[in-house]
């Protein structure tokens, strides 16, 4: 006989639907399973087999032939253990194909058959419900999860016998409740209130944020450049539910979701060691999953001691700043994963870190800090917006007792700019100063004649390219955003510009 299961495969973040399709016929026992599986789904053999015994049902002696449909995709994990074992139960008659009309199954079995947790479940699930499925049978571990998507019902399963009772009617399976995006909590995040001094560096900080702006901070050891880096997610405007849902559709493909937050409501901070290859940072692999830089996406993606990153890795980031993309080509094919992040960087101006230090001397030689400094190359630094320094903070604002601003009062500001930047781009996809091209430049970044003197200026003496000559108008534009100022003015220009001076703090 048989039988016809649906079931779902994650081709890079997005899911597309499978059949399992499972036949019995004459001959020696055996499983075969086709449709270009890889080991993890040739495994499911063993599994299933075991799982169904000891779920109480039988297992035919014959052969039994499994085919993941369409063939042309390639299946990998154990994703498909359920379906399986759903497809040998209606293909040996011990279910009714009437009982799985109109559903999904998802979930790994173990040999005693209980059901586990399995990756990419949200954008599985999201895929059921656009398919038109009415029942999806997902792991109970994953069930919250699944949840977020509405219309469609969600059914906890935590082993094959609770299934299989469930679908002959001996026994109901209740759908699990709708989850509201609102219910989920807001995970706490370092504020700006317990960062001491460094007005200059918050306000570079917060032009960053509010125009989604690449940024880096050069200064000495334990100046406070990582605890700055660590706030800046509570001063970006807060995420909307279409942000969320994407950005948990990214974590749950890369197996990250907490179990106890189904949804992700903070903005992602990625902080990966400088010992990180370029395909952990950009993703890639066999099967390309993403990498740092996409788990990064709407949010800050953090890189310390910038330096000591290699140089083929640094140069990887070059495409993704610009285009918000980065594409993953291998011999099957091609794959887009999203990065449109805000890149964070910090690092020491020389080996030692004290370079230009007004207490402590440097102890490297000048050709030791210029070697140093040329380790991050000229058109990385060209994709950068602001430049800041990183001064010591002295000990009379250590000791205060007094709190800073915090980040509730700053993000407020940046979410009043981000609005208005909403606006002058209704008619567009872009949602940020920092995603402007070149004719939304001439349209929105106009300058007057003393603008245009000061930038003639600056174009000369900072030795500008066309690249950064853009880029601090979109600069200005954001902080004439944060003014309230319809128009640019020589004082928003020139506080981008300074934005801009970045060898004076090397």
């Amino acid at each position: 006989m048989l039988a016809s299961v649906y079931s779902c495969s994650i081709i890079g973040l997005d899911g597309v639907v499978l059949q399992v399709e499972v036949d019995t016929s004459g001959g020696l026992p055996r499983t075969i399973i086709v449709g270009l599986p890889d080991m993890a789904v040739q495994e499911s053999r063993e599994r299933v087999q075991s799982a169904v015994k000891n779920a109480g049902m039988f297992y035919p002696r014959k052969k039994v032939t499994v085919n993941l449909a369409p063939a042309s995709v390639r299946k990998e994990g154990p994703v498909y253990d359920l379906p399986i074992a759903v497809g040998v139960l209606v293909a040996t008659d011990q279910l009714a194909p009437e009982c799985i009309e109109e559903s999904m199954f998802i979930g790994e079995l173990s040999l005693d058959g209980s059901v586990r947790h399995v990756r990419g479940i949200l954008p599985m699930a999201a895929l059921a419900r656009e398919q038109g499925f009415k029942k999806l049978f997902v792991p109970a571990s994953d069930a919250h999860e699944a949840a977020l998507i509405p219309d469609i019902s969600i059914y906890p399963v935590d082993s094959l016998s609770s299934l299989y009772s469930h679908l002959i009617g001996e026994t109901q399976l209740e759908p699990v409740k709708k989850i509201l995006p609102e219910d989920v909590p807001i995970v706490a995040i370092t504020d700006f209130s317990e960062v001491k001094g460094q007005e200059y560096v918050k306000r570079a900080l917060e032009v960053a944020a509010a125009g989604a702006h690449n940024l880096i901070m050069i200064g000495p050891p334990g100046a406070g450049k990582t605890l700055l880096a660590r706030a800046i997610p509570g001063i970006l405007p807060r995420m909307t539910i279409d942000e969320s849902l994407d950005v948990t559709r990214i974590y749950s493909v890369a197996d990250m979701l907490s179990a106890d937050i189904p949804l992700i409501r903070t903005r992602p901070f990625r902080a990966p060691h400088h010992t990180i290859s370029h395909a952990g940072l950009v993703g890639g692999g066999n099967w390309p999953h993403p990498g740092e830089i996409t788990l990064a996406h709407r949010g800050v993606l953090f890189l310390d001691e910038l330096p000591e990153f290699g140089t083929r890795v640094l140069e990887v980031l070059r495409q993704p700043v610009e285009d918000k993309v980065v594409t993953i080509s291998r011999a099957s094919g091609s794959l887009t994963f999203p990065a449109n992040f805000m890149l964070v960087a910090a690092m020491n101006p020389c080996p030692c870190g004290y370079y230009g230090d007004n207490l402590k001397p440097c102890t490297c030689s000048p050709s030791a800090v210029t070697n140093y400094q040329k380790k991050i190359s000229g058109p990385l630094l060209d994709r950068i917006d602001i430049f800041t320094h990183v001064a010591r903070v002295d000990y009379q604002k250590l000791s205060t007792q007094r709190l800073a601003e915090d980040s509730a009062t700053i993000q407020a500001r940046v979410e009043k700019a981000r609005q208005r930047q909403l606006e002058r781009f209704k008619d567009t996809p872009l949602v940020s100063n920092s995603d402007m091209n070149p004719s939304q430049i001439r349209q929105y970044c106009v300058l007057d004649d003393a603008c245009q003197a000061l930038m003639k200026v600056a174009m000369k003496q900072l030795q500008l390219t066309a690249r950064a000559y853009h880029r601090v108008l979109k600069l200005s534009r954001t902080i004439a955003d944060l003014a309230g100022s319809e128009a640019i003015a020589q004082a928003h220009l020139a506080e981008a510009l300074q934005y801009r001076s970045k060898m004076d703090l090397m």
